[in-house]
Order: structure tokens, then C-alpha cells, then sequence
């Protein structure tokens, strides 16, 4: 299974629709291609295959907030074809189009002869209720039934990391509460690893009957004072000049994010406010190469001056300035 699949892209609805603009995305598109009306077309049974793939997904409300949290990839890391399609009500949804369903099992998981969706999840068993259930198809044979517990929950947790643990790359040890005990892990910092990206920890959530979930570890980057990130993920720099340094220009040092000191030249003239862009001196990126880093420049204006301070300025006003 194609772990790239933009589900939203395939029903053709945006990532805010709603579940019934979903659903009628999703009937319009299985009318077209289902296998009753294309009869011998495999591209089409490839459509209708995606289609109910998606559909299976956004329209269950905790895989659709798993998929929108963690992405395909990860999703898919977590949920096999059988998960997805798992509680999937094929009977309803095909009656509802008018259709049959034979034409689907086929498809999705090959074969299924004369049986009904129901009997090829099921293999006949009886529902309990009780945990998950996982099928998987013998080589040749129908779906065998295998009960299986439910894991715990994954758990998001929020790793502060310096600058120079992302330039560098580290490994650090965190502690956690694991059913009243304290325990202890390594989580390997990735070089050049972005604000805001998570990094997965196997086994580490809470514990349920069928297994612990998973941990995710939420990347802060506690940047130096007078550093923050932007909305666009920049960092940014604000340096105060005074008003005659802007007004003639100036240079000054910065302390850059590897704790070497950085020289900028600002120009006589700049507004307050204006960026200027220091060339790979921010953050380095997950593939090689670093970010740039942006200085923005501010005209400090003191709230008292004395006698001196306010004499002159006095004069600049009488002359324009």
C-alpha cells in the first residue's frame, strides 16, 4: 500500500470538509468507478480501491485525527489495510449506493468468491465486542480471524532542546512515570531536526491489554534571549540601535546561535523594523546547509533625556531631523 496517498486529494474535498461533504465526495466518486460499471477496467478498480480507502479513513473521526496529526507515512506505520477497513459497514454503504459489494472484496483483498463483506472479515466468528481484531488471508485460503487486545494510547510530549543539541546533534536522557515508577530513556537528537517535529519512541506510551503506544517526543527549541521564531519558522534577531546610528549607520556584533560573535554592517538610513538577512547563520536543515538568520533592526528612543540630550535634539528638530 502506497504509504504517500493524499486521501483528501483523492475524494477531491478540502482538509476542513465536513463528514458530509465527504461522504457525498465519496459516493459520487464510487458510483464512477465502480466495477459493475467498468467491467475488465483495471485502472478503475484501482480508483475505486483508493476511494474506499479514503473514505475508510475520513470517515472514521479517531483514524481522520490520527491521519491529520501524524501525516501518511507515520499513519500507515500504525494502521495495516486490514486496521483500516476494520468496522468499515460495507453492507450499508453499498446498499445505500444501490450497489453490490462483491466487486470490492475482490479488489481489496482478491478472490472472496460468493462469500458477503461480513463473512470475509469475519470468517464466520462470532463479534465479541471485545478488543481488536486483525485478519490475515493464508496463501490461498480465506481470512483467518485472530483476536487482538487493544495497545495503550500514544502519548505527545513537548523535549526542549538548545541550539546547539540541533546543530550538533546530541542524545539526551529523559524520565518518565511509567505506572508510578520513574524510567528512564535515550532519545537520540537528529542533526538540524526542526522546531515543532516530532520524534517517535517505540513502546514508550501508556500501557493498555495488547501493549504499551507509542511515545512522541514534540522538538521546542529554547533559543538566547532576543531570539525567537517568526510564523514562517525564521529566526529572528531584534538589535537596538540608537537614533543616530541609524540616521549615519553603523556596525555592530551579534552573538550568534553557536556562541561564536557575528559582525553586521547596518546601513546609514534604515527604518525601524527593517530585516536584514545574515547568509547561512541560522540553524542548519535536517539534509545539510543552514537556514539564514534575520536581524531586525530597532531605533531605541529613550524615555528621559537629559539636558544635554534634549538641547541637541532641539536643534535637529529646528533643522528637519
Amino acid at each position: 500500500m502506497n504509504q504517500q496517498k493524499d486521501y483528501y486529494k483523492i475524494l477531491g474535498v478540502s482538509k476542513n470538509a465536513s463528514p458530509d461533504e465527504i461522504k457525498k465526495a465519496f459516493r459520487k466518486l464510487a458510483l464512477k468507478y465502480h466495477p459493475d460499471k467498468n467491467k475488465g477496467n483495471k485502472e478503475a478498480e484501482e480508483r475505486f480501491k483508493e476511494i474506499n480507502e479514503a473514505y475508510a479513513v475520513l470517515s472514521d473521526p479517531e483514524k481522520r485525527k490520527q491521519y491529520d496529526t501524524f501525516g501518511s507515512s507515520e499513519f500507515h506505520k500504525h494502521y495495516s489495510q486490514e486496521d483500516i477497513f476494520r468496522d468499515f459497514d460495507f453492507s450499508t454503504i453499498f446498499q445505500d449506493l444501490g450497489m453490490g459489494g462483491d466487486g470490492f472484496t475482490r479488489i481489496i483483498f482478491g478472490g472472496g468468491g460468493g462469500r458477503g463483506f461480513e463473512d470475509l472479515f469475519t470468517g464466520g466468528a462470532h463479534h465479541t465486542g471485545q478488543g481488536s481484531r486483525r485478519y490475515q488471508q493464508s496463501a490461498g485460503g480465506p481470512f483467518m480471524y485472530q483476536q487482538q487486545q487493544p495497545k495503550g494510547q500514544d502519548v505527545i510530549l513537548d523535549l526542549y532542546v538548545t541550539p546547539a543539541e540541533v546543530i550538533n546533534g546530541d542524545k539526551k536522557i529523559i524520565s518518565l512515570q511509567t505506572g508510578g515508577y520513574p524510567e528512564k530513556i535515550s532519545v537520540t537528537i537528529p542533526k538540524g531536526i526542526a522546531q515543532g517535529k516530532k520524534i517517535r519512541v517505540p513502546g514508550k506510551g501508556t500501557s493498555g491489554p495488547g501493549g504499551r503506544g507509542d511515545l512522541y517526543l514534540r522538538i521546542n527549541i529554547s533559543l538566547p534571549p532576543g531570539f525567537y521564531f517568526d510564523k514562517d519558522g525564521n529566526i529572528i534577531h531584534d538589535r537596538f540601535i540608537t537614533f543616530s546610528q541609524a540616521c549615519l549607520g553603523t556596525s555592530v556584533e551579534i552573538s550568534g546561535l553557536d556562541g561564536n560573535s557575528l559582525k553586521l554592517k547596518i546601513p546609514a538610513g534604515i527604518k525601524c523594523g527593517q530585516k536584514m538577512r545574515l547568509k547561512g547563520k541560522g540553524l542548519p536543515g535536517p539534509r545539510g546547509g543552514k537556514h539564514d538568520l534575520f536581524v531586525k533592526v530597532m531605533v531605541h528612543v529613550p524615555k528621559k533625556l537629559s539636558k544635554e540630550q534634549k538641547k541637541v535634539v532641539e536643534e535637529l528638530k529646528k533643522l528637519g531631523l
